[in-house]
């Protein structure tokens, strides 16, 4: 199998949907800060709903490195943050309920973008799996 970065995976590599993983990725960070810091804060001068945003650093690094287990487990982190932003977007007034629908914007962006960045190395590693199962059987192993 080949290691991430190799010719093998630059034809399954996709820039756009990598792009854009990343980018709706560091766009909830900011959003997540300037959202609870001074743009819509539950209280005036901020809140401590400000530290939502630290779970976004944890992928943040497999994420810049391609690492394809760190985007599979992300796609589900950000899951959590779509469930906030429906919550806040049919609960709060504007403009929270306005920035709400912005994070469930980019949390959806982010999803799929993961998900179909991430589909074309998972049909390879099925094929690989049923290869290698097929040349098992005829082994006799």
């Amino acid at each position: 199998m080949s290691a991430p970065g190799t010719r093998d995976d630059a034809a399954l590599h996709s820039p756009l949907l990598y792009r854009l993983s990343i980018g709706s990725l560091l766009a909830l960070i900011v959003l997540s800060i300037a959202w609870e810091w001074f743009l819509a804060p539950l209280r005036p001068g901020g809140s401590w709903l400000i530290v939502k945003f630290v779970p976004l650093l944890l992928p943040l690094r497999g994420m810049l490195t391609r690492n394809r287990y760190t985007m599979q487990w992300s796609s589900m982190l950000i899951l959590l943050y779509f469930t906030e932003g429906i919550v806040r977007a049919t609960s709060d007034r504007a403009p929270s309920s306005w920035l709400a629908w912005c994070e469930v914007a980019l949390t959806v962006l982010f999803f799929f973008a993961t998900i179909f960045y991430l589909r074309p190395y998972k049909r390879r590693a099925r094929a690989r799996a049923k290869a290698d199962a097929t040349a098992s059987t005829q082994s006799g192993h």
